[in-house]
């Protein structure tokens, strides 16, 4: 076994714990030091498994050696490295953000931010739906610190939803998971496979609940319409790096429909085969016109940013629920655009609210911003990258989508949908932008305590890290135009991959056959 697969979640629990030790407000700067090398740890490791992963040959990792179905097993292939790298990037790109001052509105930021890297990658690399559920349950619980760091009314209220409904899916999850146990004998992902389509005709309704009951679960977590209503609020009220941080929770959501719905219910899954597949790709439609409403009504840039994150997640979910090798590929290259992109525009829009005063991010003219050049040009870059205009890496993956799409049967309402819904966020955004940064002056006493509008003047140290990350995570997105061909060739092998069950199965469990075998 390669050890270094089970470091993703070792690292940031460890680090977790030494940032509590590290707890004390004097210490915070040793706090920092701390999260930012662990992370930036995290990303070397990630950029290690993805090149490891490269060979196409999938790994399993048995914690205490004790072999599938009956122990813990971890399991890297080409999709959870990809997952891996993205979630460390992010990360790093954040608690450097965080760090410039958001740290200090509360304790246990980076504490929070180690648990909440365990939880994802753990999810990201669990071979076994339980474990699934317990690394939902460490992300979760760290989202609900990240949630309120700060504190604050509204932020209390939103976070008390959030943590709700959260409680709710969990507990759907506990019951799907212990319906799956009772009909199967089993939750481990590649035993599943095998036992699916072999379930008696009796037992094939309990079965299919639940499936079903795991799909909410993921479904919710995606933001998929109906189920997607805890996300503007939450999003809005929460600080800006965690808003940018839980951009890859609902990447988690998605990763779960992919990795549950193409490996255990399948189209070979016999009675139970193709599950959710005529469900999804309605689901994601009915999303992505919400969303693009939602840009359009938007009256804070708060409020915009959130809906085109679900209207992004409609995008996405109409590649995954294709469920088959050319909307994979879309699928990926979505995912990373998607997040990066997304978390851009929550930092971005915190940096602007700070420059406005007492307008903060509503949508109201006032008068010229510090550094309004600067974050105006990184505006209308996030915001043709989100709508999906070239050449940034929006325009490309939603080509993508629609090329996958070409032969669906639905083929000529998701065109439409798809490039209606670009046109209302294209108006969405422009309005957007002309009235936070066109020149109208309004009376200095709406603007702040000072009673005088915020100067033109130049970046100072502290300002220049911020708007350095975010234009790091854009200039991402326009390396990810640039790279397109190659990068689309890795993500055309992953779906390979992920289609070639047999590998998958034969990783995790080929090992305790041998010992079976070694006994006898």
């Amino acid at each position: 076994m390669n050890h270094w697969i089970v470091v993703p979640t070792v690292l940031p629990a460890m680090t977790a714990a030494l940032l509590l030790i590290l707890a004390l407000p004097h210490h915070l700067k040793h706090q920092r030091v701390v999260s930012i090398g662990a992370t930036v740890l995290m990303l070397a490791l990630a950029i290690g498994l993805l090149m490891l992963a490269g060979d196409g040959a999938p790994r399993a990792y048995f914690l205490g050696n004790w072999p599938a179905p009956f122990g813990i097993v971890l399991v890297l292939d080409r999709l959870s490295a990809i997952m891996l790298l993205l979630t460390a990037a992010l990360a790093l790109a954040v608690v450097i953000y965080a760090s410039t001052g958001w740290d200090t509105r509360g304790r246990h930021f980076h504490a929070l931010m180690q648990f909440q890297l365990l939880g994802v990658n753990g999810a990201f690399l669990t071979g076994d739906l339980f474990n699934l559920f317990v690394f939902f349950e460490v992300m979760l619980i760290a989202s609900y610190g990240l949630m309120l760091h700060g504190g604050g009314a509204v932020r209390l209220k939103a976070g008390f939803h959030y943590v709700a409904i959260n409680l709710i899916a969990s507990t759907l999850f506990l019951f799907g998971v212990g319906l799956i146990y009772a009909i199967t004998g089993t939750l481990n992902m590649a035993d599943l496979a095998g036992k699916v389509a072999a379930v008696s005709a009796d037992d094939q309704a309990l079965l299919k609940t639940g499936a079903m009951l795991l799909f909410v679960v993921f479904a919710t977590k995606a933001a998929l319409v109906p189920l997607h209503w805890w996300l503007p609020s939450a999003y809005a009220a929460t600080s800006a790096p965690a808003a940018a941080m839980f951009m890859i929770m609902t990447k988690v959501g998605a990763y779960a429909i992919i990795r549950v719905y193409g490996l255990i219910f399948g189209a070979d899954a016999g009675p139970l085969g193709a599950l959710v597949a005529p469900i999804v790709i309605p689901a994601a439609l009915v999303t992505l016109v919400v969303g693009a409403v939602g840009v359009l009504a938007s009256r804070s840039l708060s409020d915009l940013v959130c809906f085109s994150v679900i209207a992004s997640m409609g995008n996405l979910l109409i590649a995954v629920g294709l469920f088959d090798g050319v909307g994979t590929t879309a699928a990926l290259y979505y995912i990373i655009h998607s997040t990066l992109t997304g978390a851009a525009l929550f930092l971005l829009v915190d940096l602007i609210s700070q420059r406005r005063g007492k307008l903060m991010d509503r949508l109201e003219p006032a008068p010229a911003i510090a550094n309004e050049t600067i974050l105006g040009a990184l505006f209308f870059l996030g915001a043709i990258a989100m709508v999906g205009m070239p050449p940034l890496s929006g325009f490309i993956g939603k080509l993508l989508i629609l090329e996958a799409t070409r032969e669906a049967p639905q083929a000529p309402l998701i065109w439409a949908i798809v490039l209606g819904s670009s046109l209302l966020m294209m108006i969405g955004f422009a309005r957007a932008g002309s009235v936070v940064f066109w020149n109208n002056p309004k009376p200095a006493s709406d603007l702040g305590e000072a009673g005088v509008a915020p100067s033109r003047d130049g970046l100072s140290a502290s300002a220049l890290v911020p708007i350095v990350v975010v234009g790091l995570l854009l200039g991402a997105t326009a390396a990810l135009s640039f790279g397109a061909g190659p990068l689309t060739s890795g993500f055309q092998a992953t779906s390979a991959q992920l289609l070639d069950k047999a590998g998958y199965i034969r990783a995790v469990l080929a090992p305790a056959a041998g010992v079976a075998m070694g006994e006898n």
